[in-house]
């Protein structure tokens, strides 16, 4: 197990993404000042987004279906805990788009090749202490499953 997004498991059979590329802002205000410098003051944490791009052959490794689950997941609109297979949560996420090219057909249209890119935006606020429940549970999942 790479990654879990709920009950979602990112892996070699289901989805494996070959990246895992995050940025964090944090918010500044400024304000112009006479005779000085702005000034500038500290607002906050911003946006905090996860994108995992990757590579899905059929053939070889995953599943066309893992595609689907994950439109399904963020087709409900909910918020999803991202666990890493270390142990380590990163909080909740949404899932905000999901791109995919497909290349190198069959005869019949299938393609041997997929290359997707999956968007995550935080929603917890930072709070991971607030997931409780979820977030145990779904750690107690994942260490049942490594």
């Amino acid at each position: 197990m790479m990654l879990a997004l709920g009950m979602f498991v990112f892996s070699l059979h289901t989805l494996a993404h070959q990246q895992l590329q995050r940025q964090t802002e944090w918010r500044h205000a400024t304000n112009a000042r006479i005779g000085a410098h702005p000034g500038s003051q500290f607002l906050g944490r911003g946006e905090d987004e996860i994108t995992l791009p990757g590579t899905l052959l059929p053939e070889l490794a995953g599943s066309l279906v893992s595609l689907d689950e994950i439109r399904g997941m963020a087709n409900t609109g909910k918020s999803w805990a991202l666990v890493e297979g270390t142990g380590r949560v990163y909080g909740l996420y949404v899932i905000t788009s999901i791109s995919e090219t497909r290349t190198l057909f069959f005869q019949d249209g299938t393609a041997r090749r997929i290359e997707f890119s999956l968007s995550l935006k935080r929603v917890d606020e930072g709070r991971v202490d607030l997931m409780g429940a979820t977030v145990s549970a779904t750690s107690n999942i994942l260490r049942a499953l490594v």
